[in-house]
């Protein structure tokens, strides 16, 4: 038996009404009988063609608002018989039920819905019935079927029609078949995911993931490792829904890393500063806020410029020509802004493997999101960390509270913590970090490795006194022990920020206050691992 089949009926059922009428013509041309329902059978007939109404095949009409339409066997019986099954032809020839070859059909819709905010009795006329079981049935049978869920398949299918004259193999019914469970699965995926979220259920017994492949990359962390992007439907402002002017491709890396760029630097209001962040393996290696883009940003990369070299720089402002012409001096791989001039995409034109990546807003760094890692067999799923502290929430705990300015650093180096590997120490002065030390096994050893950089970078400045001197400090979670905090003194800190809670609270206020630090609570920790 021959893998090719010819296509000579097909049922087309769209809400999404993108190249039907060009795709149906093209059909017809090749003497396809068309059957089709409701809005798709009009928008085809408007057009001249042909089209047999569903409704005539099954001898029901549609009811029920259009519920049901299609539910019937000798729509699914066209769809799932085996043509090479004696019993199934039998059946067939016995109640008139006439082969589907090729199914057409793209679902309600629900994503579409959701993103527009749809209340709950919307969101349930929303979800399809007739379409996903049809295409189940379709996929099922892909052995004599072809079934087509997405409008950017339709050349494709007319393409190999072409190729086989008038006939598909059974690879690419496979491949439409793998298409359009994939389908179903993202649909029933949102579905399950918002009714979760509509009735409060916050920890569902089954939870289903989904994601529209963006882009196929070169490889994954390592040239070793196969990789692509996926996105989530969620048009979360960031590296997933700009637009890229220029330069090479993106990979594994440089999407992860201008992630974390941009949701770091949406923590600062573009209303009230300019603020640049400036990443290296998902670490900030420079955060600074400042009047204008070009000063928060020589801030930024004076904290430690060794490791901006080939870094991502994230701004919180359209990016200007003074800042181009000074983000260019070095080696950078990714700048991801919400917007630019037209000035200041001509002098990264000169440039042409630095990505520019343009957003038409920032992320709301305290919007309720979920976060997925993978662990062997399984998934951990939380919140994202969107936890907040203001003024109001600090606990001062020492003798010396601090300064007015004092507390903004302290803010400052806070929200900056919070995007660091934990275990996280931050020095902040003048509202820009002045090191920072990230990923380390105990908290002494980050709160070292930040002294260390703060002092390398002043002697590159040619500055008698450590970065770190007069700076604010801030801890990701509390310290277990006082040498972490004395270290962070002894750098030059003058005021702390930290959660509190450990069951040496006293000893760590008594060190301070023997230090004269200023100290405040938070009553939150930031790990990030």
């Amino acid at each position: 038996m021959t893998d090719l089949h010819p296509v000579r009926r097909a049922l087309l059922s769209v809400s999404d009404k993108t190249g039907l009428i060009e795709l149906g013509q093209a059909l017809a041309a090749r003497g396809v009988e068309l059957l089709s329902t409701g809005g798709t059978a009009k928008a085809l007939r408007e057009a001249g063609l042909e089209v047999k109404d569903v409704s005539d095949v099954t001898g029901f009409p549609e009811m029920m608002d259009g519920r049901v339409k299609t539910l019937h066997p000798m729509v699914h019986g066209g769809l799932l018989a085996l043509r090479d099954n004696d019993a199934h032809v039998a059946a067939m020839n016995e109640h008139g039920i006439g082969a589907i070859d090729l199914l057409v059909v793209n679902l309600y819709p629900f994503e579409a819905a959701l993103a527009r905010g749809a209340d709950y009795d919307e969101m349930i006329e929303n979800i399809d019935i007739g379409g996903p079981a049809m295409i189940r049935a379709a996929s099922k049978n892909h052995l004599f079927v072809n079934v087509v869920t997405d409008v950017e398949d339709y050349d494709a299918l007319l393409a190999e029609l072409d190729a086989n004259d008038g006939q598909t193999s059974y690879a690419f019914r496979q491949r439409l078949s793998q298409i359009a469970y994939a389908r179903t699965a993202a649909y029933d995926a949102a579905v399950s995911t918002w009714m979760a979220g509509a009735i409060g259920e916050q920890t569902p017994r089954r939870r289903a993931f989904a994601g529209e492949v963006k882009q196929t990359l070169r490889y994954g962390e390592n040239s070793h490792q196969k990789a692509a992007f996926y996105t989530d439907g969620s048009n979360r402002p960031g590296v997933a829904t700009a637009v890229q002017l220029q330069g090479k491709e993106l990979s594994y890396n440089n999407i992860n890393d201008t992630d974390a760029a941009y949701e770091l630097v949406a923590e600062f209001d573009p209303a009230e500063s300019a603020a640049v962040a400036i990443i290296k393996h998902a670490n900030p290696c420079g955060v600074a806020k400042g009047a204008t883009l070009v000063e928060a940003y020589q801030k930024a990369f004076d904290c430690d410029r060794t490791s901006a070299f080939g870094g991502i720089v994230a701004l919180n402002q359209p990016l200007d020509a003074d800042t181009a012409a000074k983000i260019v001096e070095i080696f950078t791989e990714v700048v991801i802004a919400p917007g630019a001039s037209d000035e200041a995409k001509e002098i990264f034109a000169a440039k042409k493997n630095l990505r520019l990546l343009l957003t038409d807003a920032l992320p709301d760094p305290r919007a309720p999101i979920t976060a997925y890692k993978q662990v062997a067999g399984g998934v951990l799923v939380q919140d994202k960390d969107v936890g907040y502290v203001g003024l109001d929430d600090l606990k001062v705990v020492t003798k010396k509270a601090p300064t007015d300015e004092q507390l903004q650093d302290l803010l400052f180096a806070w929200k900056v913590a919070k995007h660091v590997k934990s275990n996280a120490i931050v020095y902040v002065k003048d509202n820009a970090t002045v090191g920072v030390g990230a990923g380390q096994m105990s908290r002494l050893d980050s709160a070292n490795v930040a002294a260390a950089k703060a002092g390398r970078m002043a002697e590159e400045l040619g500055l008698d006194e450590s970065l770190a001197k007069g700076s604010a400090v801030a801890s990701d979670a509390f310290f277990p022990f006082a040498d972490g905090l004395l270290e962070a003194a002894a750098a030059g800190g003058t005021c702390v920020i930290q959660p509190g809670g450990s069951m040496r609270d006293d000893e760590v206020i008594a060190a301070a206050d023997e230090a004269g630090l200023a100290m405040v609570f938070t009553g939150m920790r930031h790990f990030r691992h």
